[in-house]
């Protein structure tokens, strides 16, 4: 198996979160298919520049990707087109049934790309199940973080680390409130709360988000 740089050692578990903006709308009475557009939307790409970041994740052929609150798919399937073994999860069955619809138009097979169903206050990892956790915009939406994230750093193999992306806390022309973000600083105070021990952000790959990086 290929090895990844710094934290990308061993096989890696995704953690994609489904996008606070489409959150944030279903806040406001959105429909699902105002929120599935709204994820799908064509100059997304523009600014969160997918390819981007899954090039900055190092080689993922053959690893294990967790993509949790993966809303439609946006990051399941780019990880799947670059060769990883995607588990797409979510509290949505909306969400789910969206992903393992267009998975089947595109022939893709559950071997490589499979959802699970998560209850709102549990990831449903099992141990050392899978090796990097991958929150898109998102990470401020989950309650009792401490626990939560106590539980993901059970299910991530030796190695496995966390990937954060989210917006900077100031004002953008995209994404939530200032009041509803959260800083890299005070993520990296909850997650060492949680267990995890190493860190490292990048705040210039992308426009209006941090990556963060949690072993």
């Amino acid at each position: 198996m290929q090895q990844v740089p710094f934290m990308m050692r061993s096989i890696v578990f995704i953690i994609a979160l489904a996008m606070v903006q489409p959150l944030f709308a279903q806040e406001q009475g959105q429909s699902f298919e105002e929120m599935v557009k709204a994820l799908e939307r064509p100059d997304r790409a523009s600014w969160q520049k997918p390819d981007e970041v899954i090039k900055a994740l190092g080689p993922i052929k053959g690893i294990k990707i967790y993509d949790l609150g993966c809303g439609t798919g946006y990051f399941s399937f780019l990880l799947e087109q670059a060769g990883a073994n995607v588990i797409a999860a979510d509290v949505d069955d909306r969400f789910l049934g969206y992903v393992d619809s267009v998975r089947k138009a595109r022939g893709i097979s559950e071997k490589n790309l499979q959802t699970r169903k998560l209850p709102p206050d549990d990831p449903k990892l099992e141990k050392r199940e899978v090796n990097m956790a991958f929150l898109v915009n998102s990470y401020h939406h989950i309650e009792n973080r401490k626990a939560y994230f106590a539980k993901v750093k059970a299910g991530l193999k030796s190695q496995g680390y966390m990937v954060i992306i989210d917006y900077f806390k100031k004002d953008l022309p995209i994404g939530p409130p200032v009041s509803m973000k959260l800083s890299a600083e005070e993520i990296i105070r909850e997650l060492t709360q949680a267990g995890f021990t190493k860190f490292k952000v990048d705040d210039k790959l992308l426009p209006f988000q941090f990556v963060l990086y949690a072993l």
